[in-house]
């Protein structure tokens, strides 16, 4: 925090506020965790910054009021919501956020909504296709990597298909383990054969898709 503070001042003195987020300020931290800071500024520009402070890796994200409503509403359409996730357990470092963190809050609390059925069918006609690609490779090297992202896109679908925040790395397992830990056991356990746990999430939304798909 206190290193937090001096870089926010030294760099940002005209910052109207400004918050620390990230795994550095949770139960999450570990040795190799950076400062995530959030910093709003009136002017332009936003931006993103990465860099060394005093021994510590750096991720700043500048914002301006309208730079930071237009990511958060981007979020929303993409189910993404890193951003929310940074303000709404950010500590504020300097100045006020107001209802920010709050609001953000309570955006994550509700989640965001059924998945929409055009997009519900794209996740389960691309499912449906990288499973007949694992299926009948038969180079061993394509296979592993057919492997790879099957098993991902698995992952990320189980959640958006339950109507929950599409993420990844280390936050989509977070979300599976939120969702269902022991779906989230079955998802790491298949990471070298996907094919079954791809199959499971599949019938959870309909089955496969690939006759008559139309987008």
């Amino acid at each position: 925090m206190t290193v937090a503070r001096e870089l926010v001042h030294d760099r940002f003195p005209d910052a109207s506020w400004a918050m620390l987020t990230g795994s550095v300020v949770t139960a999450h931290r570990t040795a190799g965790s950076d400062l995530d800071i959030v910093v709003m500024r009136d002017d332009e520009p936003g931006y993103r910054e990465s860099l060394r402070y005093k021994g510590w890796p750096v991720e700043l994200f500048v914002h301006t009021p309208e730079r930071l409503a237009g990511f958060l509403a981007g979020e929303l359409a993409k189910r993404k919501p890193s951003t929310h996730r940074m303000l709404a357990g950010g500590v504020v470092l300097t100045g006020d956020p107001g209802d920010l963190p709050a609001r953000c809050a309570r955006v994550l609390a509700d989640g965001p909504g059924p998945l929409p059925a055009a997009e519900s069918d794209r996740l389960r006609y691309g499912l449906t296709d990288l499973l007949d690609d694992y299926r009948y490779a038969g180079d061993a090297g394509e296979r592993a990597v057919i492997a790879a992202a099957l098993w991902t896109e698995a992952g990320r679908a189980a959640p958006a298909f339950a109507g929950r925040w599409i993420s990844g790395g280390k936050w989509l397992l977070r979300e599976l383990r939120e969702l269902d830990p022991e779906l989230a056991e079955r998802w790491l356990a298949a990471r070298d054969d996907p094919a079954a746990f791809a199959i499971e999430i599949l019938e959870r939304a309909g089955g496969p898709l690939f006759d008559g798909y139309r987008a």
